[in-house]
């Protein structure tokens, strides 16, 4: 199982197992980070699963959608390394991916 490194909004980094198949949000959640609040449930339809993705990791995630990067604009958190963790597939490749888990708006 690849392993996810989450940093909360206090700034403590949890490190977890992460499931392949799974979506990014899916595996923060369900490893219990109540924070993240995916209230579409991964329908990209929300941002409110805005994430900032280490930058090493940067050019390993699928390209960003036009829907995505739309949703994205309307977070004053946004950055060059945002992205909504439901449209970020979790697969062996990103082992040891880390993120941080963007303010609220």
């Amino acid at each position: 199982m690849p392993k996810l490194l989450v940093t909360n909004r206090a700034g403590e980094e949890s490190t977890v197992e992460a499931t392949t198949g799974l979506s990014v949000m899916e595996n923060i959640r369900d490893n219990g980070f109540d924070e993240l609040l995916a209230l579409c449930g991964g329908c990209c339809s929300c941002a409110t699963c805005h994430i900032h993705v280490d930058p090493a990791f940067a050019d390993r995630l699928p390209a960003m959608s036009e829907d995505e990067n739309d949703l994205l604009d309307s977070s004053d958190h946004r950055n060059e390394f945002s992205r909504l963790s439901c449209q970020v597939p979790m697969t062996d490749a990103l082992d040891g991916l880390k993120v941080t888990i963007a303010e609220e708006d």
